[in-house]
Order: structure tokens, then sequence, then C-alpha cells
């Protein structure tokens, strides 16, 4: 059985939107995974279609009913995990998509409007995710996010067995730059170790880089590094080397 991706939403029509083209429109093409958009709406019992009211003790907006989702969510339960896109959520790390990614695919609920009921939550089994510290107009693009993620590490859908491995966030680093040809551009060269043909050399600085990048750019990724590591933080050990 092929990994399989339902997704819940009020608009089914902004999907396979760029799933559809690249690695992840190909690996769809050839079977390596599926697609199931499905219309909230469909899951409503009156003849307004009706997905939402207003919020219990007043504000501006409106909220996804808790019955209208459970029942969405009952009707498309396949044993994947549930997972709603909602700002509320934990971050999506790199070690949770190839959680997903190993599974049988994955159930998107997409959020919209001022978010969901709270009680679908302590009704049913539906871990919340974020992909960032920022408010979209909905979840579609969040689910896409996240499914362009999970479907690039499927079996038989990167061409090179290592594409997936030395990138960013696999070890807990950012990767190190890249570059290519020409060697010289507009004054600015290659640098001289990634022409050397060393390769004991070339891993040396793509370490080194990578450690440095991520210790100016992602202050916090490097210290869970160094934590995961067990290495003093980089403050500590820059004191000690001055000293």
């Amino acid at each position: 059985m092929n990994w399989s991706a339902t997704i819940l939403t009020l608009y089914p029509e902004m999907f396979p939107g760029s799933l559809g083209h690249s690695l992840a429109g190909r690996a769809l093409a050839d079977g390596l995974w599926s697609l199931d958009a499905r219309n909230i709406r469909d899951f409503t019992t009156d003849r307004h279609r009706t997905v939402d009211d207003t919020p219990a003790g007043g504000g501006p907006g409106m909220v996804l009913r808790a019955d209208i989702i459970a029942a969405a969510v009952d009707g498309v339960a396949n044993g994947t995990p549930v997972i709603a896109l909602t700002p509320r959520g934990a971050p999506l790390t790199q070690a949770k998509v190839r959680e997903l990614a190993a599974g049988p695919g994955v159930t998107l609920l997409c959020g919209r409007f001022e978010g969901f009921d709270e009680r679908i939550f302590d009704a049913r089994a539906i871990e919340q995710v974020s992909i960032g510290d920022y408010i979209l107009s909905g979840g579609e693009v969040a689910a896409t996010v996240l499914l362009d993620a999970c479907v690039r590490l499927l079996p038989g859908v990167m061409g090179a067995a290592l594409s997936g491995v030395d990138e960013s966030f696999e070890t807990g680093l950012l990767e190190h730059p890249h570059y290519t040809r020409p060697p010289e551009w507009e004054g600015h060269l290659i640098p001289e170790v990634l022409r050397s043909g060393d390769h004991a050399k070339i891993a040396a600085w793509r370490l080194a880089r990578s450690e440095a990048d991520t210790r100016s750019r992602r202050p916090d990724l490097w210290q869970r590094h160094s934590d995961a590591a067990g290495q003093p933080p980089s403050g500590a050990r820059q004191k000690k080397k001055e000293e």
C-alpha cells in the first residue's frame, strides 16, 4: 500500500497545487503516494452547510465547530495519524517529518477563521502542529509544506540515495554552503578547498561551515545541537578558549 494523504479543508480545489509538480507531482503520478482532498462542508447536516459559529464569550471572527470537525475526522478515518495545522501547535521538525514519512500516511485538518473549537482536541486523537511563528489565512498552505517535506523522503521519490541526508536540520545543523561552475563569478571565487580534490579536507571544511553558520544564524539550533552532543554552550567554549 502506498503512502496516503487525506486533507480536510474548506477549499479542496487548492490541492494538489504545487504538490502536482516536480518531485511530489511525479511521485503522485507514479503512484508512490496518494492524495484525497475532502470538503469539510460535506459532513454538515443543515441546508446551509454551516461549519462555524461565533466565539463563546464574544469576540471577532468565527470558530470551526467541534461537532462538524469530528464528523469529518470520523468520516475519513483510515488509520493514519490526524494532524491539525494551527499556530497553536508544536513546531514542525525534520524529526517529525521523518516519523510521518515512515508511517502509512497522514490526515491533515486545515484550520480557518479563528481556529477550532478546543473540545475537538479533547474528544479526538488529533495532534496540533505549526509550521512557524506567523499567521496564515488558513491551514492549506501549511498542509502543502508538511506534505512536500514528507513526500520527498518516500522511497523512490528522490534520485540520489543521500539527497535527503546531507541537508539542513538532518544532523541538527544548517547545511554547508554550495557552489558550482563557473569557478569565478563577478570576482567571487569558489573556496580553494572545494577545488582541491582532498575529500577529507572538504568534509572538514563543510562541517566547520555548518557549525559556524548554525552558531551565527540559528543560536537556538546550535544550543540544542551542543546539548545533544554533551558540549558546553558556545559562549562557554569561547571563554575557555580565550583563557
